[in-house]
């Protein structure tokens, strides 16, 4: 018997058991898996964008699977719909929630906010942020390399030319909050998409003082507080000079809107105002003659 033919058969041999080995761990160690993740799973967008919390879609199948109700779970893409599917398989009742959308809180635009230096660098807006205040002199504000358009994967988020600033769109918008993380001035942030996409908002995340922060941007928070007096439903609060509306208590009537001196607060998508008309003047009394 060659040496040739002894090698192969102790590699054969050793494969074997190899194997053999490899099943019998296999079947000992089997986790079953329930066939209703793989129909969650087609049930989701595919997105795996992350919006849900979890590290996938199929994470969040899983989770919605060994969870006891869907309260708290959502997938942001495909939204409530996509959840009736969800708990239409698993037999669960779907849990209503509102949807929201991503909110630039920032207007500075070119004309509030004029350049003060140029950055020769790589245009990203956490490269500039780590570098030094930015090309305008607010260090809160928009650096406008669009590091949040580039980490949108549905489009819903443009670069305004005229205004320097991000856009978003309601309609595109599913709210995965990946622009949210890739701000590293965490100007954006979700909120209650509201009725009929209506909304009120601080645009600003200025904390310095009034005359710093007026200095700075002419569209900004000077932390006043008229706007808090104005609101009948303690839906606004004013924290190191910056006011804040929160959506949940928000009955959006707009009276903050009119009393910001700055107008540093945006009613968005509602129809324009309309013109207050002079008083009428009284009829003059004819003179009665004696």
């Amino acid at each position: 018997m060659s040496i040739l033919f002894i090698s192969l058969l102790v590699l054969g041999a050793t494969g074997l058991l190899a194997a053999i080995l490899l099943f019998v761990i296999a079947r000992r160690f089997r986790v079953e898996e329930d066939p209703r993740i793989d129909q969650v799973a087609e049930a989701l967008p595919g997105a795996n964008c992350g919006g849900c919390g979890f590290a996938g879609c199929r994470a969040l199948a899983e989770a919605c699977v060994k969870a006891d109700t869907l309260e708290g779970l959502l997938c942001p893409v495909g939204g409530a719909a996509t959840m009736e599917q969800v708990a239409a398989i698993l037999g669960k009742e779907a849990v209503a929630t509102e949807p929201m959308v991503a909110v630039v809180r920032c207007n500075g635009t070119c004309e509030a906010r004029p350049r003060t230096s140029e950055f020769d660098g790589s245009r990203s807006c956490k490269i500039m942020n780590a570098c030094y205040v930015g090309e305008t002199a607010c260090p809160f504000g928009c650096l406008g390399c669009g590091d949040c358009v580039e980490a949108c994967q549905f489009g819903a988020i443009s670069m305004n030319p005229e205004t320097g600033l991000p856009e978003v769109d309601d309609e595109k918008c599913t709210s995965c909050g990946k622009c949210v993380k890739a701000c590293p001035r965490h100007i954006i942030e979700l909120r209650k998409k509201g009725p009929k996409s209506r909304r009120i908002v601080v645009m600003c995340v200025n904390k310095d003082k009034g005359a710093p922060a007026r200095k700075a941007c002419l569209n900004a928070c000077i932390g006043c507080g008229k706007c808090q007096k104005e609101c009948n439903f303690d839906a606004i609060t004013v924290e190191n000079n910056l006011a804040y509306i929160d959506w949940q208590k928000c009955r959006l009537c707009r009276k903050c809107e009119a009393a910001c001196p700055t107008g540093a607060i945006h009613a968005i998508n509602f129809p324009p105002r309309k013109p207050v008309e002079p008083a009428e003047a009284e009829p003059k009394k004819e003179e009665v003659q004696a």
